[in-house]
């Protein structure tokens, strides 16, 4: 059970832009649901565990359909790093669907700069906004109508990359 949180680690390090890119975030959300980063989540009851390390964990909505701002998406996974939650894994398939996506996070976090020369479209799109305490970054493979939006604490996702390369969790 270690590969998918390396996995997504790996993918998170190989599709993350630079901070150079980043838009800065208008409303920081400084966590998700109001749940704020750092807040412990294995006692809260609308939560399961998917996925328990000796440093990782990853838990998903109980009794809910998947959604992120009330859009359906694949899957929604929040993740903690030594009990501290630091990371939320959004999963989403299809244009229609990326679409929405777009148009809320630049409603919610602010617009994106729209550079002369720019590609928006193309086969792999990469969207970072950066707050004070929170950064998201979003990707979408055009090709395969994938998307992926990963909303994380500044101070507490870096440690993702500590533990995995320490213990190959």
């Amino acid at each position: 059970m270690k590969q998918p949180v390396a996995l997504m680690a790996l993918l998170l390090f190989m599709v993350q832009p630079s901070a150079v890119n980043a838009v800065p975030m208008t409303n920081d959300p400084k966590g998700f649901q109001n749940i704020a980063w750092g807040s412990a989540l294995q006692s809260r009851p609308d939560l399961e565990v998917t996925y328990e390390g000796p440093h990782v964990a990853e838990y998903q909505f109980k009794n809910t359909a998947p959604a992120f701002a009330e859009i359906p998406v694949t899957s929604v996974k929040l993740s903690t790093i030594e009990k501290q939650f630091a990371r939320v894994t959004v999963r989403y398939q299809g244009e229609t669907t990326h679409q929405q996506i777009m148009r809320y996070m630049e409603q919610r976090f602010g617009p994106l700069e729209r550079i002369p020369g720019q590609m928006m479209r193309g086969l792999n799109q990469q969207y970072n906004w950066r707050g004070s305490e929170s950064e998201i970054n979003l990707t979408y493979q055009a090709s395969t109508e994938r998307g992926f939006i990963f909303l994380e604490s500044r101070t507490l996702a870096p440690r993702f990359i500590d533990v995995i390369e320490s213990s190959a969790e």
